[in-house]
């Protein structure tokens, strides 16, 4: 009898406990999520890459070093709206489902992005026009807020366990296609048009190409279906609705508002936010130090021409979507903690020679630090939207991945070619990119130290995601073993007068 009742001590896995996963909808669900991720990424690399001409256009009274910067104030300006996007968006995810938010933020997103294409010159209104650009990024800013979290949130929900990582990787797939398209589109304009040319009317083409993304990216969300996290949890909600235990109970159902769930994510899931936003911190800083600030630092601080660092960094985004799935692959076998501590470490003791190297000039010596960066990024970006997501349960995922997410960049990703550019500026020191992305590097190998693994496991709070019946039948198979096996040492273990050890029971949950 104490046998049996040991065995009850957790349960094992029931066939009602695995979710076989629909490939197509799966199929179809990460397409659609990469693909917003490529229309905001195809805007923030078309932004970088035409930062110079923008300053000329809408700052032209300013010294040329005074328009890098003011053009990337305003760049900055809508990372500081993008915690008030993930305040809205994300609660709202977590209340009437992923797939209607991220309809909406699409749409917004493309708008704004498409508008800027048609503002007037600083010539033509004067500050008027600075001021137009500066709505249409914070636009941009409030919706993106809610765009890579629930993007993440999405993939992760859809994804089989054991390909998690993979299937994740995707969504950054996304992000950095977007941006070589948007790079490679100036880069091209660059090496075609005239200087004139381009500061009269080229830099507006590549924001027109925003609105035909947009249509599609918005298309293909629409034919979305809710996820099986979210459906499971709603189902749950509503047969609670229905034996009147939540209209009945006045706590419950301040805790299912949007401020009860902010409540209790940041009374109960703190250290979840904290680990969250140091990875974000580490993958952004050296996402935006590499993709938004890097040409603009070769061409205006090191005097490179605009047609080389633009050709360098864009080899170096094309390294990062040739090897990006390989990595989100890796980490579902070798699993999430030691990508982000190997990386983290790799980053503090590289930044330097990277930095060191792409300061020589001419092509080889730069295209080398080139790549030791990307490949940091990389090892980064491939993991990040499998990790994120399992810090936090279905009913607070969204909300918790968007307000920590957005509060990280804001304050320390999207501010990062403002301060970097400043710094050198004030400094002189050319090398300050690389004591920030040092900086950077301790902060997220701390962060990764205090990171459970979760590859191969479940979201907290949902089921277990496989791929097929048969892997649904070994799961079950091989968890009813396990606590047999489990159940059989805890009997050993009293016989002999031992309790059992507290990390071997925490290690099978």
């Amino acid at each position: 009898m104490v046998r049996t009742l040991l065995r009850r001590r957790k349960r094992p896995v029931a066939p009602e406990d695995v979710t076989v996963v629909d490939k197509p909808q799966v199929r179809r669900a990460v397409s659609a999520a990469a693909l917003g991720n490529t229309m905001e990424w195809f805007d923030f690399g078309v932004y970088a890459y035409v930062a110079p001409t923008l300053g000329k256009v809408f700052f032209p009274s300013s010294s040329p070093g005074a328009q890098v910067i003011s053009t990337f104030a305003t760049f900055a300006a809508a990372f500081l709206v993008r915690p008030l996007g993930g305040l809205v968006f994300g609660p709202l995810g977590d209340r009437i489902g992923r797939q209607r938010v991220l309809a909406a933020t699409m749409i917004m997103m493309a708008i704004s992005t498409f508008a800027v294409g048609f503002l007037p010159s600083y010539e033509s209104i004067g500050l008027a026009a600075a001021i137009l650009l500066l709505l249409c990024r914070l636009v941009q800013g409030f919706s993106t807020g809610g765009e890579y979290a629930g993007a993440t949130t999405y993939i992760a929900e859809y994804s089989p366990d054991r390909k998690r990582g993979f299937l994740g990787s995707w969504l950054d797939f996304g992000t950095f296609v977007g941006y070589s398209l948007g790079s490679s589109l100036v880069t091209v304009l660059t090496a075609v048009l005239s200087d004139e040319q381009m500061l009269s009317w080229g830099w507006r083409i590549p924001f027109y190409v925003a609105g035909p993304l947009g249509l599609i990216g918005l298309y293909m969300r629409m034919k979305l279906e809710e996820t099986p996290a979210f459906q499971e949890v709603e189902a749950k909600h509503q047969e609670a609705q229905k034996d009147g235990a939540l209209t009945e109970d006045p706590v419950e159902q301040a805790r299912m508002s949007g401020k009860g769930r902010l409540k209790e994510l940041f009374t109960h899931h703190w250290e979840a936010i904290l680990i969250c936003m140091g990875l974000v911190l580490l993958y952004n800083v050296t996402n935006y130090m590499v993709t938004s600030y890097l040409p603009t630092y070769m061409t205006s601080t090191l005097g490179e021409p605009d047609l080389t660092a633009q050709l360098l960094v864009l080899g170096t985004m094309v390294l990062v979507v040739l090897t990006i799935t390989t990595v989100g692959r890796s980490s579902d076998r070798f699993g999430r903690r030691p990508m982000f501590l190997w990386a983290g470490s790799a980053m503090v003791v590289l930044a330097i020679p990277a930095f060191l190297l792409i300061k020589q000039g001419g092509i080889l010596l730069p295209a080398i630090g080139c790549v030791i960066l990307g490949l940091l990024l990389v090892c980064f970006a491939g993991t990040s939207a499998s990790t994120l997501p399992a810090l936090f349960p279905t009913h607070l995922r969204y909300g918790g991945l968007s307000v920590a997410f957005n509060v990280s960049v804001s304050l320390f990703g999207g501010t990062t070619p403002l301060v970097a550019s400043a710094l050198v500026e004030s400094t002189g020191d050319k090398m300050v990119p690389a004591y920030y992305l040092m900086a950077a590097g301790i902060i997220g190998v701390i962060s990764a130290v205090f990171l459970h693994e979760t590859a191969g496991k479940p979201l907290r709070g949902s089921s277990h995601m496989v791929e097929d019946e048969q892997q649904a039948r070994e799961l079950v198979a091989h968890s009813r073993t396990r606590a047999g096996r489990r159940a059989r040492d805890v009997w050993i273990g009293l016989r002999h007068g031992r309790l059992p050890r507290h990390h071997e029971r925490k290690g099978d949950e």
